[in-house]
């Protein structure tokens, strides 16, 4: 007799006792219970738990609770309780983030959030970007550094999880991580050098399940970490995880997912064909651009409004905090709100005339001021030059021409998309009137665009809650298609067209209208 969720890891089995009649090995008794129980048709015993499970299943008198994995078609029990054992298996979905790293607790039995943390990703110390991480990665001992701080960063916070929600790391049976390319390789200690030279190729694509303890990770001793498995050098898990979390792979209409962090990662498709792509504009669009841009947080300005009539610019700030800096979705609201009142003109170009209040020379060119120091939570005053305005400028240019690169590639229109999915921090934030405005993403009714959140880690959990979700992982990864921009040309020559506001070409935009000449 079987007792388990629908569709989660875990069952508990009442066996039948050995008997003269049915005198079948221990392990063969279980296996042909569990493979029952999760549809298997085999099922793997790793030697410690066979060493265990003759004393084990007697003590228990034949009823016992087991989490079972599938890795791709082979199945594998890793771990047994006995059946009145009130602690749950656990879990851990991991956000692997080159900036941030978020993590959440699950409950394998009943797929509940236990607790969730987030910490800074500890291998900013050696570069804030992949690039430079990757370039350290191939000096002496550089990988296994990177490697460490990865790694004691996430046993730090299992652990404080884990105290948080009253059990112990050795309850953590399974580990599911999602994380760009190359922070998986430097997770796993894999060289990662090879994803940034041409023809920019991993160690590997689809890592599927190892063990903690090969990573490094002290849980329990049979635990699994499985990697959710990358499309190409600039594609990915991260990404698959948001597609496996949207459901976009399960629509009969097109859709597109669109993820910002350290590139902008794309894909566009539906159940029956999914195309990706991923290129450079996620920095300037994080708040990179300048020495006021910052990540989304408490005092960081997330909104931006400038009276028409006035000219007065209307500051919101996270928590509603006295201003410290600007995130990426307050840029592109800041930015939409000068061309829309005639601060920028459609180069990007701040105009003097239009507030010079505001905007003034230096000897590094124009400067915008964007809250007075009498106003600001550091007691200088937040500007922004034009410099900074034109690296968002190239950032949203690029934004745009990877959306207008793929939907061509595959022959479609931008009014052929049901819904324009946006991921991570940036989407949580976007007001797709505004990167409409700049000409940062399609001109679609703004009904079409729903923000996902963090779908890295939904779709990490996803994979925690439901036996169905290695099959759908696998399937979107058979069906992409990824297409590389690097070596674009068409990518190059749209790109010059959208470093105007909105765009060279008004008629891509036409719900955009400027309030003044």
């Amino acid at each position: 007799m079987t007792d388990s969720p629908a569709n989660g890891w875990t069952a508990t089995l009442h066996l039948s006792k050995p008997s003269l009649a049915d005198n079948r090995a221990d392990a063969d008794r279980l296996k042909n219970a569990l493979m029952e129980a999760f549809v298997a048709e085999s099922i793997d015993i790793d030697i410690a738990l066979l060493r265990r499970l003759p004393t084990l299943l007697r003590q228990w008198d034949y009823a016992v609770r087991c989490f079972c994995f599938n890795d791709y078609g082979r199945w594998r029990l890793l771990g047994i309780k006995a059946p009145d054992d009130s602690v749950p298996f656990a879990g851990i979905a991991v956000d692997l983030g080159t900036t941030r790293v978020v993590l959440r607790l699950i409950n394998l039995d009943t797929g509940e959030k236990m607790t969730e943390r987030a910490f800074d990703n500890p291998q900013i110390e050696i570069g804030p970007d992949i690039l430079a991480r990757i370039h350290f990665g191939g000096t002496e001992n550089g990988l296994q550094r990177l490697n460490r701080l990865i790694v004691e960063g996430l046993q730090t916070n299992i652990e404080q999880a884990c105290l948080d929600a009253g059990i112990s790391k050795e309850d953590i049976y399974l580990v599911a991580v999602s994380g760009n390319t190359s922070m998986a390789h430097l997770f796993m200690n894999l060289p990662p050098a090879g994803i940034i030279r041409e023809p920019y190729i991993p160690v590997v694509n689809r890592p599927g399940l190892m063990t903690a303890n090969a990573l490094g990770l002290e849980l329990h001793p049979n635990a699994g970490v499985f990697v959710l498995p990358n499309a190409g050098s600039y594609f990915g898990g991260d990404l698959i995880s948001g597609i496996l979390y949207s459901g976009l792979h399960e629509n009969g209409e097109i859709a597109m997912l669109v993820d910002v962090g350290t590139n902008a990662e794309v894909v566009l498709g539906n159940r029956d064909w999914l195309v990706a792509c991923a290129g450079a504009a996620g920095p300037a669009l994080e708040g990179g651009v300048s020495p006021v841009g910052m990540t989304a947080g408490p005092g960081v300005i997330d909104q931006v409004k400038i009276d028409p009539e006035s000219g007065r610019f209307d500051i919101h700030t996270i928590s509603d905090q006295a201003p410290k800096g600007i995130c990426g979705s307050g840029m592109i609201d800041l930015v939409a709100q000068l061309f829309l009142s005639g601060l920028l003109d459609v180069r990007g170009r701040l105009v003097p005339e239009a507030a010079p209040e505001r905007i003034y020379e230096t000897d590094d060119g124009r400067r915008l001021l964007i809250v007075g120091a009498d106003a600001s939570a550091t007691g200088e005053a937040l500007t922004i030059g034009q410099a900074d305005l034109d690296s968002l400028i190239r950032s949203k240019a690029a934004m745009y021409t990877i959306l207008e690169t793929i939907t061509r590639y595959v022959g479609v229109e931008f009014a052929d998309i049901s819904t324009f999915y946006v991921a991570g921090t940036f989407g949580s934030f976007i007001r797709p009137r505004s990167a409409i405005s700049i000409g940062m993403i399609p001109d679609l009714p703004e009904n079409t665009y729903q923000s996902l959140g963090n779908s890295s880690l939904g779709g990490a959990a996803r994979l925690l809650q439901s036996r169905s979700a290695v099959s759908s992982i696998d399937r979107i990864y058979q069906n992409i298609t990824y297409l590389e921009l690097n070596v674009n040309q068409e990518f190059m020559n749209r790109f010059s067209a959208a470093k105007f506001l909105p765009h060279t070409e008004a008629s891509h935009f036409p719900s955009v209208k400027r309030r003044v000449n």
